[in-house]
């Protein structure tokens, strides 16, 4: 009695139900097709290095659009900012980009004088969590300036996607660089692995 016992167990391990088989093959399946349907998700530097460019959609600035988004270690998004004059000259100046007579701002020649950049207002905009250590993912590889405010912050590495000025340097980005560099912030340049994210407020 107890060696029928023991065959018959044999027999199922060698040979499982064939009703188990259908269950972990529909299972597969299913895996596969969930795999397969999901493989082209953002990855974690293209979503955050999106929402950079989708904060500088809010810039109102006609010669440059550049944005900026603060990230934890633990990938949390702790500010976000784009370029954008301060709150005074942004009430006394045109959204169109003309110069205001009132003001005296040539708004459409020169705005370095006179607008926050999106490095600084995503440091300032965020929540109460310290910026130190933290990634800076930014559209535009920053200036001189935003460098400083950078490194006093604490920003363990900067992610930038272009930078505009390699072929005719500017003094203020070759002094970020010597900067950045000084402070051992690690920087690099963002390579994308899509070629473009669209949104279509329709299709969902």
């Amino acid at each position: 009695m107890g060696e029928d016992k023991r065959s018959k167990a044999q027999s199922m391990i060698i040979s499982p139900p064939a009703s188990n088989f259908i269950v972990e093959k529909e299972t597969c399946k299913i895996l596969l097709l969930f795999m397969y349907l999901r493989c082209r998700y953002l990855s974690w530097d293209d979503y955050f290095m999106a929402i950079a460019f989708l904060s500088a959609e809010r810039s109102k600035d006609p010669n440059r659009q550049v944005g900026a988004c603060l990230v934890s270690e633990k990938g949390i998004i702790l500010g976000i900012g784009y370029n954008v004059g301060s709150h005074v000259v942004a009430q006394m100046t045109s959204y169109h980009g003309l110069r205001n007579p009132r003001v005296g701002i040539p708004w459409r020649r020169s705005t370095r004088n006179y607008v926050c950049h999106a490095e600084v207002n995503a440091i300032l905009n965020r929540n109460h969590a310290s910026a130190a250590g933290q990634r800076l993912y930014v559209t535009m590889f920053p200036c001189n300036e935003c460098a400083k405010i950078i490194i006093q912050s604490g920003v363990s590495e900067v992610i930038y996607y272009v930078e505009k000025h390699l072929d005719n340097p500017d003094v203020a980005y070759v002094a970020s660089h010597k900067l950045l560099s000084m402070a051992g912030i690690k920087v690099r340049r963002h390579q994308p692995q899509m070629d473009q994210i669209l949104i279509n407020f329709y299709e969902l």
